[in-house]
C-alpha cells in the first residue's frame, strides 16, 4: 500500500434490511481513498449515500436493519471492518475524527461544552480532568471563542448554531486525528458563519496536519475547500476527478446538471436549470445506469448494463457508457 494514501476504501456495500423482504443498497461498491493531507470531497443530491459512507468508515449503522456486507475500510492498511469494537472505539475521535450533520442533536444536552471537548482526552489521551479541561480550553480558543472560560462551562442550548458547530469542530480535532469526516458542515448556518466554519476548518487542517472527507450537496463549498471531489448518485461514485478540472470539464451528465444548477454571478438566465426526476429510493434502484431515467443523453444500453467507473483522462474517472472507448 502506498504510504502516502491514509485511508483505502474497496468494494465497500453497505445495505439496509427492510421488514417486506427488500433490501436498500444505499452505498452499492464503492472504491476511493484519501491521501495523507488532502481533502476530498464526496457530493450528491440527498439520499445518493454520501452520509452511510461516511457512517460505514466510522461503523456507526444501525444494526438491524443496516449492515456492511461487502468490502474492506483500510486506515494506513489497517482494515477497520476486521476489529473489535472496542478497537473500533479506540479509532473513533482518536484518529478518525467526526464532525456531525447536526451539532444540536450530536452534542449531550445535559454535559457542558468543556466536559463534552474533554472527554476524548481523558478516554483516548489518558488525561486527568483537570488537564483535559486545560486543552479543552485552549482547543475553544484555538476554533474561535472569544469567551471561552465562560463557554465551557455551558450547555448546547446555549450556545448558537455556528457556536455549536466550532465547539464540534473542536471535540473532533482534540486528538488530533489523522482523518476528519465532516458531513454537511454547514448546512442550516447563514452565509456568513458558513464560510467562518470553511475557513476554520482550512486552518484546524494546517494545524493539525489532518486528512479530510468533506461530505456536501454544496458545489460552493467545495471548490473552495476541497483538492478532489467525488460525485456519487445511487450508491455509487460516478465521477472523480481533482476539483479545478471537475468544475471546468464535467463529463458525467448528473455533474454536469448539478453544475448547471448553481446560479452564476454574471449569469442573466431568469431561472436556474434543474435536473429532471429524483434519486430513486435505494430498494428502488433502475436496472442498467441509476441515472438513466433522468438523463438526456440515455441509450437502449443504459437500461440493461451498469457502468463501469472509466477513465476519461489522467485522474479522472466516469461511470458513463459514454466514455467507455468502444463508442
Amino acid at each position: 500500500m502506498d504510504k502516502n494514501i491514509l485511508l483505502e476504501v474497496k468494494g465497500l456495500k453497505t445495505h439496509f434490511f427492510i421488514d417486506d423482504g427488500k433490501v436498500a443498497k444505499a452505498v452499492d461498491g464503492v472504491d476511493f481513498e484519501i491521501r495523507k493531507g488532502e481533502t476530498l470531497a464526496l457530493v450528491g443530491e440527498s439520499g445518493s449515500g454520501k452520509s452511510i459512507t461516511s457512517l460505514s468508515i466510522m461503523q456507526l449503522i444501525q444494526s438491524p436493519p443496516g449492515k456492511i456486507v461487502a468490502g474492506s475500510i483500510k486506515l494506513e492498511g489497517k482494515d477497520l471492518l476486521k476489529l473489535s469494537e472496542k478497537e473500533m472505539t479506540n479509532v473513533r475521535g482518536n484518529d478518525i475524527g467526526m464532525i456531525f450533520q447536526e451539532p444540536m442533536t450530536s452534542l449531550n444536552p445535559v454535559f457542558t461544552i468543556g466536559n463534552q471537548v474533554a472527554e476524548p482526552l481523558m478516554k483516548h489521551k489518558k488525561m486527568k480532568k483537570k488537564e483535559a479541561y486545560a486543552k479543552a480550553l485552549e482547543l475553544l480558543k484555538l476554533v474561535g471563542f472569544p469567551r471561552a472560560e465562560e463557554i465551557i462551562n455551558e450547555y448546547p442550548h446555549q450556545l448558537s448554531g455556528g457556536m455549536r458547530q466550532r465547539a464540534m469542530i473542536a471535540m473532533a480535532l482534540s486528538c488530533n486525528p489523522k482523518l476528519l469526516i465532516a458531513d454537511e458542515p454547514t448546512t442550516a448556518l447563514d452565509v456568513t458563519i458558513q464560510a467562518q466554519i470553511l475557513d476554520l476548518m482550512i486552518d484546524m487542517k494546517e494545524e493539525f496536519g489532518s486528512s479530510i472527507l468533506m461530505i456536501t450537496h454544496d458545489l460552493g463549498v467545495v471548490a473552495e475547500t476541497a483538492d478532489r471531489v467525488m460525485v456519487m448518485y445511487g450508491g455509487q461514485i460516478v465521477e472523480e476527478a481533482e476539483v479545478k478540472e471537475l468544475f471546468t470539464d464535467p463529463k458525467h451528465p448528473y455533474t454536469v446538471g448539478l453544475l448547471a444548477s448553481m446560479p452564476q454571478i454574471d449569469d442573466d438566465k431568469e431561472r436556474l436549470e434543474a435536473i429532471p426526476g429524483m434519486v430513486p429510493p435505494a430498494h428502488n434502484f433502475p436496472q442498467g445506469c441509476r441515472f438513466a431515467p433522468r438523463c438526456k443523453h440515455a441509450m437502449d444500453k443504459c437500461t440493461n448494463d451498469v457502468p463501469e467507473l472509466y477513465e476519461a483522462g489522467p485522474g479522472h474517472k466516469v461511470r458513463c457508457v459514454l466514455f467507455d472507448g468502444k463508442e
